[in-house]
């Protein structure tokens, strides 16, 4: 496989992807599951908890990750750059989304809809879209980066504010599912060596 996707192109040529848009969304609905099993955990009276002044709250965190999958648009609508988007009116609507009141059951609603219809999208993309440069905005590095990296950075991005959350679970008295999952499979292989 050529690695150098901006040369594999102009020769006329698509690198084949071994990570494809099935394997993507399979993952990405992994990511997804085990957000969703975390805001299952936390008491509708915590949802409010705040781990430091001037950060989100876990409300807002999850309605954050639920919104996030916006910055696919680009895709959707096969830009080939962010040229004409308007990043601060789109950051402030989604600010303005995270501020708005919602119950638990309607964050777990918004989660699994905006999950399942990104997940779907991506579950349909091919390998030729996904190897498609997209130019970064002027002086980033690197100047390009194909749909792929990109619409990884979705489940990527989701992991990051799942690890907050799991801290913030601690914070509130909780053992995550997913650190509980994990001791209980060391817990049974000691036994097994004893």
């Amino acid at each position: 496989m050529n690695h150098d996707h901006e040369s594999s192109i102009t020769n006329g040529e698509m690198p084949m992807m071994c990570y494809g848009g099935k394997d993507l969304a399979r993952s990405y609905r992994t990511v997804r599951a085990n957000t969703l099993k975390i805001v299952e955990e936390i008491p509708e009276s915590k949802l409010d908890f705040v781990a430091a002044p001037g950060t989100r709250t876990i409300r807002q965190l999850l309605t954050h990750i639920a919104l996030s999958d916006s910055f696919s648009g680009v895709h959707k609508e096969k830009r080939t750059s962010f040229e004409g988007i308007n990043f601060p009116q789109l950051i402030g609507q989604m600010q303005a989304e995270e501020q708005m009141p919602r119950t638990k059951s309607e964050v777990i609603a918004l989660l699994t809809q905006r999950g399942e219809e990104t997940a779907s999208w991506i579950e349909g993309l091919s390998d030729d879209f996904l190897a498609e440069p997209f130019n970064q905005p002027p002086g980033m590095t690197p100047a390009t980066k194909t749909r792929f990296e990109m619409i990884m950075s979705l489940k990527e991005h989701e992991m990051h504010h799942r690890a907050q959350l799991m801290l913030m679970q601690r914070m509130i008295g909780q053992v995550p599912h997913l650190t509980r999952a994990m001791q209980e499979r060391f817990a049974a292989a000691a036994a097994q060596r004893t």
